[in-house]
């Protein structure tokens, strides 16, 4: 391969071209994505960002001399429209770039609310654009909305209400997290019930009202919550309608092979749009991880490495370091084996056949690593 393309210049474009250079690639390295900005850190866009103790150069993932030493092409601001294998290209907004081989890194899209329509004051948050307007909104706002109280909407409840917000989270399922079965999810749930945040489980939105500004969230009870800002945290959707009629495998995202290949010679996918196994994992250790590989399979034109890690997740909330490895099932018995949960400080595990099979932790990062580490690489 004389050219490779990395389609998205976020964390996993970024660790895949970093990857084809360490790996020996030194053809043609081209990076398309469709942010103007070059490579940045979105954890800190729910966190101190968006608190105003960072700005957007402390998000760098990059600076100029690694640029340099990369030998890449740029293509910043420019979205991918279309993938035609056959000829060899990847299509452009604004032209075509003829490449052997490509890395799909485009990774994902806010899922948005049924009739959410255009009212101001409704956001959501993926970008240093999303997370520049949103602060400049809480700036004038008294009562905030956030619908979803996974992590993402979980870590701007806990951000807003730092900031002295009258705080409001909206979440469909009973309780938040419920993957994490009643008395984890409970645990979640107490962090923001702690903090004078308001937390409404079991009730669906079913639209906003204003005239041209947000007013009200809608329930499905009948019921009304006030909202000068309103933020949706309800998933993401992976970035996949550019390569319609490419021949790339769609299904949740890209469906790969246990390397990362999308089922055609000379393409990989990395990070939020790939499905490895059937799962797609949406965190920042798997983004910096799977490139490696993606890279090594994609170079050697063969499957010689599978990707093997454990889930990894973390998040902070109301000063709680929350992390979580793992895959867990309903039938998996848990237990917690260090510190309790009424401290909101401790250590539970997972177990199923006498074998760990998760671990999660509030605030003990030395336990959870050492017990992490005894978790077994497929779960």
């Amino acid at each position: 391969m004389k050219t490779i393309t990395v389609v998205g210049a976020s964390l996993a474009g970024l660790s895949a071209a970093r990857e084809l250079r360490a790996q020996g690639f030194d053809g043609r390295l081209v990076i398309v994505g469709d942010e103007p900005h070059q490579p940045y850190d979105r954890p800190p866009l729910s966190k101190d960002f968006l608190l105003g103790r960072a700005e957007e150069a402390d998000l760098a993932l990059t600076d100029a001399a690694e640029r340099c030493a990369l030998e890449a092409e740029w293509l910043l601001g420019v979205h991918a429209s279309g993938l035609d294998l056959a000829a060899g290209e990847v299509v452009l907004d604004n032209g075509t770039v003829r490449t052997d081989g490509v890395v799909i890194a485009t990774g994902a899209r806010p899922r948005m609310l049924a009739g959410q329509g255009n009212l101001n004051g409704v956001h959501t948050l993926r970008t240093i654009d999303d997370a520049l307007a949103l602060r400049a909104d809480l700036d004038r706002a008294e009562r905030v909305v956030v619908v979803g109280a996974g992590f993402i909407g979980a870590e701007v409840a806990s951000t807003c209400a730092a900031r002295g917000l009258n705080v409001t989270v909206l979440e469909a399922a009973p309780k938040p997290l419920p993957g994490l079965g009643d008395e984890m999810a409970s645990a979640c749930a107490s962090l923001h019930t702690d903090h004078g945040v308001r937390l409404l489980c079991g009730t669906g939105v079913v639209g906003l009202s204003g005239d041209h500004r947000v007013r009200e969230v809608l329930l499905s009870d009948g019921s009304a919550v006030e909202a000068d800002v309103v933020v949706i945290g309800v998933g993401v959707i992976p970035t996949t309608s550019w390569l319609q009629g490419s021949g790339v495998p769609l299904g949740n995202g890209v469906v790969c092979d246990p390397g990362c290949r999308a089922g055609l010679a000379n393409v990989v996918a990395v990070g939020d749009v790939a499905s490895v196994g059937g799962h797609r994992v949406e965190h920042w250790t798997n983004a910096t991880r799977q490139p490696r590989v993606a890279v090594r399979n994609l170079l050697a034109d063969s499957l010689v490495e599978s990707c093997a890690e454990t889930p990894y997740f973390w998040s902070d909330q109301y000063g709680v370091r929350i992390q979580f490895a793992g895959r867990v099932l309903p039938s998996d018995k848990v237990e917690v084996v260090e510190g309790s949960i009424e401290d909101r400080s401790f250590v539970a595990v997972w177990r199923r056949e006498n074998s760990d099979v998760g671990v999660l932790a509030f605030n003990h990062t030395k336990t959870f690593t050492r017990l992490r580490r005894t978790l077994p690489r497929a779960v």
